[in-house]
């Protein structure tokens, strides 16, 4: 009965069940198709038919992870299955035919054998590889080839690896647009300036996770640089402000990101108007007046940004320097455009209001994930009329219908006297039932508007 169903709709599709379509794609397409998996699963290919046998051989996007040879329960290696994972990747990388290599992934651990790590890296250097991702876990210093720090033809470096960084006394990018570097420790100032340096007409710049500690001064510098992410959560501790002075000079940059504790000191110049900048600052205890300081120099760098990202913790850092150490907060005379994310308690909500009146251009107003479970307005109730000149749209996501939320939304619609537009959109975790919700919109719907322009929208 099946097959007489599956008949009917081959006849009434014009679809012949025999046929194999994707095998009469021009080598070019299937290329592009199987870039996108793992190189075991492209091997395997070659079992499907004579058209498959040889094809996988010049496939130009080779992907080595060893990560299925480790044991879910005590994270140990089978001896043989690391065995055949190094002469897998030998047997590929000896049958690949002599054509290019577009990108070379590898992640693996050295202890499987550094010789022969390096052997599989320089026979992608060797095939004019463009794109070179290395993801390595090291018990032991490790070097990578020199060749990987000058070559004329990568346009992509990405190095994660938990050790020190050895550099070469001679570097040399001159097409690299993406670098990435993520856990390894930079060696000292000399060798990391001039892995900067050598990179004329890099784009991205990511460092994620690195440990700065035998770095001092360093400037980053580059008139191509579009986009800077520095992530330094993981590797500081309360006490250690190690206190490199990170200079950052680009003036092309339109994507600036920080995530830390500040225990580098950030100073950025010459930011682009049009650049996006993200910061999120998390709350210690310890530190905090050096880390309030520290913040309030970064913003002095970002003010000139039209658009901006930040969390409510930030928020906190910034004005502990204003309350305590008497350091002027900077107005954002071009900001258009504010994110913000985290849950705010009374306090930063109070800070939130502060920081708007430094805002004199602001235009759209979004809150990613609400102000959160705050219950307690008591403060609130005093604080004055802060009158929002600009601000044209507010969106506010996660609305869980409290009184604190309630009661901004109201503060935000008596004084932003332009707004055009507020998006109020519900939490799906929110505890009020549908009597709840409706009372709730009615009494939203009623609360009086600087703006007799402004629409409220309730999703």
């Amino acid at each position: 009965m099946g097959s007489c169903k599956v008949t009917k709709v081959s006849m009434e599709w014009n679809i012949d069940v025999g046929d194999d379509k994707i095998s009469l794609f021009p080598d070019s397409i299937l290329h592009q198709i199987l870039s996108y998996l793992p190189t075991k699963e492209v091997v395997a290919t070659c079992v499907l038919s004579k058209r498959w046998k040889y094809l996988w051989t010049s496939v130009p996007s080779i992907d080595f992870d060893d990560s299925l040879l480790y044991s879910s329960q005590f994270d140990r290696w089978h001896p043989l299955d690391v065995t055949c994972f190094m002469n897998f990747v030998d047997k590929v990388l000896l049958l690949r035919d002599t054509s290019n290599m577009k990108r070379f992934r590898l992640s693996c651990r050295v202890c499987v054998s550094a010789s022969h790590i390096n052997e599989w890296i320089l026979a992608a250097i060797r095939q004019n590889v463009q794109e070179l991702d290395l993801c390595l876990f090291v018990d032991e210093p490790f070097m990578l080839p020199g060749c990987v720090f000058d070559n004329k033809l990568l346009t992509v470096v990405k190095l994660e690896m938990n050790c020190t960084l050895q550099l070469p006394p001679h570097i040399s990018f001159p097409c690299l647009r993406k670098l990435h570097l993520c856990l390894v420790t930079f060696p000292n100032d000399n060798l990391m300036q001039c892995l900067f340096s050598s990179c004329p007409f890099l784009e991205e710049l990511a460092i994620l996770d690195c440990e700065w500690v035998n770095l001092k001064s360093i400037t980053i510098t580059m008139p191509s640089l579009k986009t800077l992410i520095i992530d330094d959560l993981p590797f500081c501790s309360v006490g250690d402000l190690r206190g490199c002075v990170v200079k950052i000079d680009s003036e092309n940059l339109i994507f600036f990101k920080y995530s830390g504790y500040l225990s580098n000191d950030i100073n950025v110049h010459d930011l682009s108007s049009s650049a996006l900048a993200f910061v999120h600052i998390p709350i210690i205890c310890g530190r905090q007046l050096e880390i309030a300081y520290r913040t309030v120099k970064l913003f002095r760098g970002l003010q000139t940004v039209s658009s901006f990202r930040i969390s409510s913790s930030t928020i906190e850092s910034l004005f502990l320097a204003q309350n305590v150490m008497n350091h002027r907060l900077p107005v954002f005379k071009k900001l258009t455009l504010l994110e913000l994310s985290g849950e705010f308690g009374e306090r930063s909500i109070l800070l939130l209001i502060k920081l708007l009146e430094c805002l004199p251009k602001l235009e759209f107003l979004h809150f990613r994930e609400g102000l959160g479970h705050c219950e307690d307005d008591s403060k609130l109730k005093l604080v004055s009329n802060c009158i929002l000149s600009s601000l044209k749209m507010v969106k506010y996501q996660n609305f869980l219908g409290t009184n604190t939320e309630i009661w901004f939304l109201n503060f935000l619609l008596k004084n932003a006297i332009v707004l055009e537009k507020m998006n109020v959109f519900w939490s799906k975790s929110s505890s009020k039932d549908l009597m709840n919700q409706k009372e709730i919109i009615n009494q939203l719907h009623a609360l009086p508007r600087g703006s007799i322009h402004c629409e409220l929208l309730i999703a």
